[in-house]
Order: C-alpha cells, then sequence, then structure tokens
C-alpha cells in the first residue's frame, strides 16, 4: 500500500525501516508512493496562492492567478519526484564507493521515505504565513535527516561508522540539488517565466 510506512515513519521510524528493508518492495510501489507524497506540497501550495493568499509580513496577502498557479505547482510537481529519484541514483551510485551493493529500489526506498517528512511540510502551506512555514520546515527538515542517518544502515547495508558519513554525503548532495533548483528558479524568473499576481 502506498501509505502503509508513512505512519510507522512518525511513530517507530528505526522498526518502520526494518519493515521496509524486510520486505524489498518493487519499484512500482516505491514510485507510487513517491508520486503521492510529492503531490502534497504541490497541490496544497496551489490552493493557498489561489484561494487564501500569502502572507510574508504586513501589507496585504499575496494571490496568484490559477493559470500562473497551476503551472507552478505542475513545474514544483516535476520537481519534487524528479529530485527523488535522482537523489536515488545518487544513494545507489555512492553506496559502492562505501562497499555496499544496494539495488536500485533500496536506493529509491531511502530516498523516498526520508523526502517523506519533508514533503508532509506541504500541509502547512494551507496555513501561508511565512514564519508558520519556516518553522514546520525547519521541523520537517531535521525529522528528514534524522530518518537519513537512521535508515541508511538499516536499508542499504552499510555499518553505522561509514553509514554517518554515507548518509552525511547525500545530505550535501540534497543541498546541493536544492541551490540548483533554487538557481533554476532565479533564473526562469529573470527571464520572464515567473508567476502573475492578482489583486
Amino acid at each position: 500500500m502506498i501509505l502503509s510506512h508513512i505512519w510507522g515513519i512518525y511513530t517507530h521510524p528505526k522498526k518502520e525501516w526494518q519493515i521496509i528493508a524486510d520486505r524489498h518492495e518493487s519499484f512500482v510501489n516505491s514510485l507510487a508512493h513517491t508520486l503521492f507524497i510529492s503531490i502534497i506540497p504541490a497541490v496544497c501550495a496551489y490552493y493557498s496562492s489561489v484561494h487564501i493568499g500569502w502572507s510574508i509580513g504586513a501589507g496585504e496577502r499575496i494571490f496568484l492567478s490559477a493559470d500562473s498557479a497551476l503551472a507552478m505547482a505542475i513545474i514544483m510537481y516535476g520537481g519534487l519526484v524528479g529530485g527523488i529519484i535522482a537523489l536515488g541514483l545518487m544513494a545507489h551510485w555512492m553506496a559502492h564507493e562505501f562497499g555496499a551493493e544496494p539495488s536500485h529500489v533500496q536506493a529509491i526506498e531511502v530516498s523516498a521515505y526520508t523526502a517523506t517528512p519533508l514533503y508532509m511540510v506541504g500541509f502547512a502551506t494551507l496555513y501561508p504565513e511565512l514564519w508558520f512555514i519556516m518553522c514546520v520546515g525547519l521541523l520537517g527538515i531535521a525529522y528528514s535527516v534524522y530518518m537519513l542517518y537512521s535508515g541508511v544502515p538499516i536499508v542499504m547495508g552499510i555499518d553505522e561508522d561509514r553509514g554517518f558519513i554515507y548518509a552525511s554525503s547525500l545530505v550535501t548532495v540534497g543541498l546541493c540539488f536544492l541551490v540548483s533548483m533554487l538557481g533554476f528558479t532565479v533564473f526562469a524568473w529573470s527571464s520572464g517565466i515567473g508567476p502573475s499576481f492578482v489583486h
């Protein structure tokens, strides 16, 4: 089931990682989980941008046109799905340097279930206050990093000492992906491909 691990990720993460490792789900199941959790921030951000309006401090709320918000949500969705798959492929490639031989599915599992807490932060955009989303976002990042460090030894078969270095390397790669996406966004906006605001 797509949602079968989400509750366990929050209530007993190490035990849930062991269940994930024991089951070795198919690529289809891992991809279905990825497609599902990636749609949460995209849909919630779309709804809040069009119907609630964003507050970034003093002043009126900021709204986007429905067409502009939809285009941005689709791009966001593609980026979120692509980010998980790209990180999974990088995790698979890096694992060989640490003496492990995981399958591509195991690497995607680590990437997808690690990203789950961060992507669930998308629900916070339904209360689109910048300070609130930043606070919840920091919690989501912290828990995702914890999930990565706790899951790598179990799923990837890397001992804890080397697993710490491996997980730290993956965090660095993830941050590089994030900075690249932000850079692409700035480039797109400066090229005239940006949001359309309504008053």
